[in-house]
C-alpha cells in the first residue's frame, strides 16, 4: 500500500482539474492505497518572501496552511498535482505553494512518483507544456523522484465542462496504476 497525496490547485467550485484529481484519487483508493485529496480552495497560503529562514530552521516564518500540506507531501510515496492552465502555465496558487514548500528542500522525503493533471480551454497538445516544465523544475530539486505521468484535458472552460469526458476514466485508471 502506498500513501498518495493529490493536490487540487484550482480555487473554482466545479473545477475541471479538480474533477480529474478526484478521479485519480478514487482510482488510487480502488487499488488499495491510502489517499489524501487536498484542495487549495479556502486554504491560506501566503507568498514566499525569499527570506530563506526555512533553509536554516526547516520551517517557514509564516503560519498558514502550508506546513500541513508540506507534511503530507513529504510523507507521501506518490504526489499528484492537478491544475487548470491559465495563459499556458500552471495556476498561480500552484506556483505559490511550490515556492512556499522551499522548507522541504533540505529535508528527507518519501515521494518518488509525481503525476500531473491539467485542464484548459485550449485543446492543442502543446497547451500544458509550460505547466509541465514548471513542475519539472520542482521535481529536478528532488533527485529521487520523477514525473511518471501527465494527463491533459483540453476544450473545457466552464465549471463541470469535463462531465462525461473520457479523460475522467483515464485519470481513474492512472490513479489505479500508481
Amino acid at each position: 500500500m502506498k500513501k498518495v497525496t493529490v493536490i487540487s490547485t484550482s480555487l473554482r467550485p466545479g473545477s475541471n482539474s479538480e474533477a480529474l484529481a478526484e478521479q485519480f484519487a478514487e482510482g488510487a483508493k480502488a487499488a488499495g492505497h491510502q489517499v489524501e485529496l487536498i484542495t487549495l480552495r479556502n486554504k491560506q497560503i501566503r507568498f514566499c518572501i525569499g527570506c530563506l529562514s526555512c533553509q536554516t530552521t526547516g520551517a517557514c516564518v509564516f503560519k498558514d496552511d502550508v506546513p500541513a500540506i508540506m507534511e503530507s507531501v513529504i510523507n507521501a510515496d506518490v504526489v499528484c498535482w492537478a491544475t487548470p492552465i491559465y495563459y499556458y502555465e500552471m495556476s498561480g496558487q500552484m506556483k505559490t505553494l511550490i515556492d512556499r514548500m522551499n522548507a522541504m528542500y533540505s529535508k528527507d522525503y518519501r515521494f518518488r512518483d509525481i503525476y500531473l493533471l491539467t485542464t484548459a480551454a485550449e485543446e492543442e497538445d502543446t497547451t500544458p507544456a509550460r505547466a509541465e516544465s514548471g513542475l519539472q523544475g520542482w521535481i529536478d530539486c528532488y533527485e529521487r523522484c520523477s514525473l511518471k505521468g501527465h494527463l491533459f484535458c483540453g476544450g473545457v472552460t466552464a465549471p463541470r465542462d469535463i462531465a462525461g469526458n473520457d479523460k475522467l476514466a483515464e485519470a481513474f485508471n492512472m490513479g489505479k496504476q500508481v
